[in-house]
């Protein structure tokens, strides 16, 4: 029989035990999510398994097929159409034609994102963050304007972009005109360095360095106890689409399949990484691509059933892989095709991760937590302009898109059209017939009416622009 002492020291401690359990459970619940992010460079719609690809491309993809069934799985999913404008926007959450940066850079032309522009690396440090970037940055490529100078506290990588790996190998190439392009490392607050030069060699083994020394900052991360934001831009399958030597001839059926056995196994790593920390139920996962397939041959990818390439505002040069995995959050399994574009990735972490987002400029970003967390079968988003560099080539709005210009691929000058052509993307998914529905071209015009309005005050930054930037008053 239990005395009245008894009884109390058993309801004390029955208290005790419920205010550990409450307060562990609002500690998990106020607790900030990791945030891996992994973009890789050029690969098409088509590509893997969970797309249509996969073994039809030569090697299955069964590590990244497997992720994109574990969350929410994206077949309307739009970049910008180079790679230097969708990773501007990306990190700023305004279109690259506010910020300077519309435009792959050539010739050695003064590039990159000035220090005026706010990143989401930059917010999400501010919000206590650990942040890195291993991989291809293709956003400024001096001091200044590198990652360590735009909020990641690490970076290891390239500046710019691979094709350059190719320079050492061709004829007439003389360094002591145009040098190589430096693979690179460097640290918040200080200045970055070069390891060593960016060719053949070294192309077919960066994406693996790129793996290890994202896996060891995760695993440096948990460690801590600090949240991270993980940003993992693999160069695959740019061109050249050179494997990995433990790759190369694995699949038996060329490079290209060999470099997809590549990719899925490094995104394999991560998640194993992910997994054996313990971190996997508080850790944000997203997979996507920079921007529609490779046009060179024999490089070239493959667009699945869209039609066109990257540098094109065809829905081949837009449209790309995308998945997000947050388990117990993002829902398993689910397939949407509503419309969200890169631009949006800046609201939507800063929302789920509790940082700021700038109040001081035109912000393009949408957040798109509440559909990401299944808590609306609907995107923020309707449309969105599509440009080219420079020029405004069409406006996507729902399942239509109006084209100002035809430019079948990215060697194609930009021809103005005398009448815009309507595309139903539901009715021509490759966009060769316009059709009559002509009342949509009223919402897409608002669109465009929209985004000019907003240039008034804090107008468009010209390509170039050095640093100090202010906008003027």
């Amino acid at each position: 029989m239990k005395t009245k002492h008894t009884q109390n020291v058993i309801a004390t401690a029955l208290i005790c035990v419920l205010t550990m359990v409450t307060a562990t459970a609002a500690l998990a619940a106020d607790q900030k999510p990791n945030i891996l992010f992994i973009l890789v460079d050029n690969l098409g719609y088509g590509e893997l398994g969970v797309y249509g690809g996969g073994i039809t491309r030569g090697a299955p993809t069964p590590r990244i097929d497997k992720l994109a069934s574990e969350g929410l799985r994206l077949t309307n999913m739009n970049m910008e159409t180079q790679c230097t404008p969708s990773r501007s926007s990306l990190m700023t959450g305004r279109f690259a034609i506010r910020s300077g940066t519309y435009a792959v850079p050539f010739g050695g032309v003064p590039e990159g994102l000035t220090q005026w522009e706010v990143t989401i690396a930059e917010s999400l440090s501010d919000a206590g963050y650990a942040t890195a970037l291993h991989g291809k940055w293709h956003l400024g490529s001096h001091d200044g304007r590198l990652p360590n100078d735009q909020g990641f506290d690490e970076w290891y990588g390239i500046p710019r972009t691979t094709d350059e790996s190719l320079w050492s190998s061709s004829t007439g190439y003389l360094p002591d005109i145009v040098p190589l392009e430096k693979i690179m490392e460097g640290k918040k607050s200080e200045k970055s360095r070069a390891l060593k030069d960016y060719d053949l060699e070294q192309r077919r083994l960066i994406d693996a360095e790129i793996t290890k020394r994202s896996v060891a900052f995760m695993k440096r991360q948990a460690k801590s106890g600090n949240p991270f934001f993980m940003y993992v831009c693999l160069t695959q399958p740019h061109l050249p689409t050179e494997p990995n030597p433990a790759f190369k001839g694995k699949t038996g059926n060329g490079d290209w399949a060999d470099m997809l056995a590549e990719m899925d196994s490094n995104v394999g790593q991560m998640l194993d990484t992910v997994d054996m920390l313990g971190i996997a139920d508080n850790t944000i996962v997203i997979f996507t691509s920079d921007n529609g397939p490779e046009f060179f041959k024999p490089w070239d990818g493959w667009a699945g059933p869209w039609r066109g390439q990257y540098f094109t505002a065809l829905e081949g040069g837009i449209r790309v892989p995308f998945m997000i995995r947050w388990p117990g959050k993002v829902p398993a399994g689910h397939v949407s095709n509503e419309i969200v574009h890169g631009v949006d990735m800046f609201a939507t972490l800063a929302k789920i991760a509790g940082a700021k987002v700038p109040n001081d400029r035109p912000m393009d970003s949408l957040d798109q937590s509440e559909f990401f967390l299944g808590k609306s079968e609907k995107s923020a988003r309707e449309g969105f302009p599509i440009w080219g560099a420079d020029i405004l080539l069409a406006v996507k709005w729902r399942n239509w898109k109006l084209h100002f210009y035809k430019q079948d691929t990215m060697f194609d000058p930009p021809l103005k059209l005398g009448i815009p052509f309507i595309i139903n993307l539901y009715a021509d998914p490759r966009e060769e017939k316009p059709t009559v529905d002509t009342w949509v071209v009223t919402p897409m015009l608002k669109t465009v009416g929209a985004f000019n309005a907003t240039t008034i005050d804090i107008p468009l930054i010209p390509m170039g622009t050095p640093d100090p930037y202010m906008p003027p008053k």
